[in-house]
């Protein structure tokens, strides 16, 4: 075959995929995933992440951790009562929350924020968003929460206009 009867790279890349374009991708693609897999929760962790709030919100950083609660879903029990603490701080917020295992794969999270009084705390999780506001000292309190990735979303409850204080997402 001589090289005149060969297509040229451009009308090649400017060609629609066909059936042995599209097996042949299909391979390169197991071979990534054999290599080198999306880890487990990846996806899910960058999407609960990005959200539009962030942009316009104060991110709260993680301030205090104890025993090993991000990341890894811990070697306890089932039925363990270890409690887990974590603070997250901002310029305007502190927040601790303390974990209390209330079954096999459910939680308690007694939570305070400082200032605190009327703040609405949001909790997102992977299966659903929940809100309660916290009373004059700054407590509240969510209960029966599925194991999983965890976030915080706090809103002022005297100033609405205020941005909102973001925590990084954690495993509770």
């Amino acid at each position: 075959m001589s090289d005149d009867s060969m297509p040229s790279i451009d009308t090649l890349a400017a060609a629609e995929l066909d059936v042995d374009d599209i097996a042949t991708l299909r391979r390169v693609a197991a071979l990534y995933d054999l290599a080198d897999p999306v880890p487990d929760g990846l996806v899910e962790r960058i999407q609960f992440d990005m959200t539009l709030d962030a942009l316009h919100a104060e991110i709260a950083k993680l301030q205090r951790l104890e025993s090993e609660l991000v990341g890894a879903r811990g070697g306890a029990e089932p039925g363990a009562t270890e409690v887990q603490t974590v603070t997250f701080t901002s310029p305007s917020l502190t927040t601790m929350v303390t974990i209390t295992p209330a079954g096999a794969e459910r939680v308690r999270l007694d939570g305070w924020a400082a200032p605190g009084a009327g703040v609405r705390v949001e909790l997102r999780t992977e299966g659903a968003d929940r809100t309660v506001v916290a009373d004059e000292d700054g407590r509240f309190v969510f209960d029966d929460v599925p194991r999983g990735l965890a976030q915080f979303v706090l809103r002022s409850g005297t100033d609405p206009a205020k941005p909102p204080v973001i925590t990084p997402s954690i495993e509770i």
